[in-house]
């Protein structure tokens, strides 16, 4: 009998459409993996819509303490913002749904793990199931089929999907971005396209001050309060949403060569980079100040080209975490009409 494939299942069209291909290609079962990282869609909607699409099992796991402290926290400490400006909420999720394809793999006794990823994601997952476990052979389902024919597909299966828009959502905890292909951003992005963050015309009209607590360079409570890494994210980005704080907005070169918008969200994730780069400021020679923002390129290009798991984050990790020794107290940051201003940083530094 063959042994199974396993498929990073996210609920969409090609994703549902790469069960029945999976299936037809190589003649085995196909068994579904989900990961909750804190996006918006309903996970039991989605195991079941893999069930009926014909996978044979469909597994659905938590990861979202995972995500941010293995994840989302290194990245933090080493300001990986690419340009400086945006967190990659997208991205850094890539490495650890290709770390639990692996181990799923392992848990089946699959040889071939599979994706419906297209563009630069395609890469950031085969690159780090590549690195974790070299004997397993990755497909990218339905590659180069445009979506006009992944829709005829779906249609001719009778496969039950959500309908997508011209607009590819991604999200989770950290952030949220929004793809618009057809957008050449000359005119300012419709409210309609965000959801993390209110316009600025709905956002309070009293500031909200929140005291952020760090132990080097590490998120660790607000206001006093200790809470769990999820809970730090999704509280702050409650309260940052509220006040329109952490929106992008740019013009991205795809893989392919043709330019398209991209918006993102990113309120918590815009001012815990803000607080812990205020403190570490404080903590850090000139020198140091200034060779750091160096290794962050360095770091947000590892995230970027999928190299999560290779010799070169490690040693990026390693010097980083050295420099944060000091980085430890707290931050007083004033949230107010899509602006997040520091108004106070108290440093105590472990002995």
């Amino acid at each position: 009998m063959k042994t199974p494939i396993v498929l990073a299942y996210s609920g969409g069209l090609r994703s549902s459409v790469a069960i029945p291909w999976l299936t037809d290609k190589y003649g085995t079962d196909v068994v579904a993996l989900t990961l909750g990282l804190g996006q918006s869609t309903d996970l039991l909607e989605i195991r079941d819509r893999a069930l009926a699409a014909g996978a044979v099992r469909a597994h659905v796991i938590d990861a979202r303490d995972e995500y941010v402290r293995d994840f989302v926290w290194p990245s933090l400490r080493a300001d990986a913002l690419p340009d400086g400006c945006y967190p990659l909420a997208t991205a850094l999720s890539r490495p650890l749904i290709a770390k639990q394809l692996v181990d799923v793999a392992r848990i089946e006794g699959a040889a071939l793990v599979a994706h419906a990823s297209t563009g630069r994601d395609r890469a950031r997952m085969h690159r780090p199931v590549g690195m974790l476990d070299g004997s397993l052979q990755v497909v990218a389902c339905a590659d180069g089929m445009p979506p006009s024919q992944v829709a005829e597909y779906a249609d001719r299966l009778g496969l039950v999907v959500p309908v997508e828009g011209a607009d590819r959502v991604d999200d989770n905890l950290w952030g949220r971005t929004v793809g618009r292909a057809a957008d050449d951003g000359s005119q300012e992005a419709p409210d309609s396209s965000f959801a993390f963050t209110r316009d600025m015309a709905q956002t309070p009209a009293s500031p909200a001050v929140v005291e952020l607590s760090f132990a080097r360079g590490t998120p660790t409570g607000i206001n006093g309060v200790t809470m769990t890494p999820v809970e730090l994210v999704e509280s702050l980005a409650m309260i940052a949403g509220e006040h329109g704080i952490g929106r992008f907005d740019r013009i991205k070169n795809r893989a392919d060569g043709t330019r398209s918008r991209v918006l993102s969200e990113a309120p918590a994730a815009a001012v815990w980079h803000d607080a812990r780069r205020e403190l570490e400021r404080l903590t850090a020679s000139g020198r140091l100040n200034r060779f750091a923002t160096t290794v962050a390129a360095a770091y947000a290009g590892v995230i970027v080209r999928g190299e999560w798991f290779e010799r070169l984050r490690q040693g990026l990790d390693a010097y980083v975490w050295s420099t944060q020794e000091r980085v430890t107290g707290t931050v007083r940051v004033k949230l107010f009409k899509g602006s997040s201003r520091i108004v106070g940083r108290t440093l105590n530094p472990e002995p």
